[in-house]
């Protein structure tokens, strides 16, 4: 049986630990009060477009209202986002089609979510923009393309993208683009076709560094991260991508490549999709702090901060269901000893210190022309595309491999 000082000191346990609960959620309510998480992927455009075609006036898309989400204004409030990098993504099935006139009207959702609701969403372009944002308790909400399909091999195209305030692109998603390799090249799934980049990926690089958009490198291949963390003249992101080291999947980062993002002032914003936290169906929102104290740890304090790919997932953490949770993530890690300055730089500054620096590199880039030497003609897919502008201008581009290798079949045919 236990004694009476033994007992005396299990209730005050018992009594403290809550107690202590409490006060570092209150602690992360506090800092987060003066700053806002910056999150840097969230797929609620993607969700408009899914549920209501983009149709924002309808009643059901009501974002005060909207239910069966991860994300709506109620939610956003609650978890203190002060900064979401909205994600325009359209799947790679669109490559060669119409990738690019679907993310220009998942841009378009973006800016009518801030004409709709100027209360809460505040559409800003700099790091100025987030900062003033803050300061009037609005989100400030940027613009992500996910996938260089999306640009359709057109430096023209990317220009078009960033005037329309496009501020950061993954240069790949789940699929190789003409000039970039994806992660599933390191599965096996896909071949690898550049080593990482081509010599016009290197090209599409050099003009995102010229324009002050910022690179993203969630999703492509490991060759890939490693080229463009050597290349790129500013720091870059991982939008939304965890800890190899924890979860082996190849959407994660690995540790000689954390140490790179380390050594080029770069940042992994940590993913919460269960997959790629546990590479299980499950997870909790300890499994998330883990990672998150792991990037800490190989990469330093400067190179974390949260990058939750809501309505993105179907399966999150158990503890961060909703974009309200952010709190609750961040009174863990002050349970876990992280200082109040450590949270704060995971929270916005390392996103802060990252986009100024693209904007400084820009600054310094002023005086470089844009770049203007197109894709080879040969190195473009699809049927439906004109060549006009190079040297032979009739026919079309390259047809893919099947349809290829069924016109050779067909020709042989004609030829026997």
């Amino acid at each position: 049986m236990l004694g009476g000082s033994t007992l005396a000191l299990v209730l005050v346990l018992c009594l403290l630990l809550p107690c202590a609960g409490q006060h570092h959620r209150e602690e992360a309510e506090r800092i987060m009060t003066t700053t806002p998480v910056i999150d840097g992927h969230n797929d609620l455009p993607w969700q408009l477009l899914k549920r209501f075609n983009n149709q924002l006036g309808l009643p059901e898309a009501n974002l005060v209202l909207l239910n069966g989400t991860h994300t709506n204004i109620p939610k956003l409030r609650s978890g203190h986002v002060g900064g979401q990098f909205w994600s325009v993504y359209v799947p790679c099935d669109t490559q060669n089609k119409d990738a690019v006139k679907r993310t220009l009207e998942q841009i378009d959702v973006v800016h009518r979510m801030c004409e709709l609701y100027p209360e809460t969403f505040a559409c800003v372009i700099d790091s100025a923009g987030i900062q003033q944002a803050f300061q009037s308790k609005k989100v400030a909400s940027l613009i992500g393309v996910e996938g260089g399909h999306s640009i359709d091999s057109s430096l023209g195209v990317l220009r078009t993208f960033y005037r329309l305030g496009v501020r950061y692109m993954t240069l790949t998603h789940s699929c190789n683009t003409p000039w970039a390799d994806n992660w599933l090249v390191d599965t096996g799934d896909e071949p690898s076709l550049h080593h990482g980049l081509s010599p016009f990926g290197k090209t599409v690089l050099e003009e995102m560094n010229r324009l002050g958009m910022i690179v993203d490198l969630a999703h492509v291949s490991v060759e890939t991260m490693k080229v463009v963390l050597s290349l790129s003249k500013a720091p870059v992101i991982f939008s939304h991508s965890s800890a190899y080291r924890l979860c082996p999947h190849r959407r994660n980062v690995p540790d000689d490549v954390l140490r790179m993002v380390a050594s080029t002032g770069s940042l992994v914003m940590i993913n919460f999709y269960n997959a790629y936290v546990t590479c299980g169906d499950t997870a909790t929102l300890a499994d998330v702090a883990d990672h998150m104290d792991y990037v800490k740890k190989v990469a330093g304090t400067q190179s974390v901060g949260f990058g939750g790919d809501y309505d993105g997932v179907t399966r999150v953490p158990t503890g961060l269901e909703d974009v309200s949770t952010y709190p609750a993530l961040v009174a863990e890690l002050l349970a876990r000893n992280w200082t109040e300055a450590e949270v704060k730089a995971a929270l916005a500054e390392n996103l802060l210190r990252v986009f100024k620096k693209v904007e400084e590199v820009k600054t310094t880039l002023q005086g470089m022309a844009a770049r203007e030497m197109p894709i080879a003609f040969e190195e473009l897919e699809g049927t439906c595309r004109t060549s006009y502008g190079y040297a032979n201008s009739a026919g079309t581009a390259r047809l893919p491999p099947a349809a290829l290798v069924l016109a050779l079949a067909l020709l042989c045919s004609l030829l026997s």
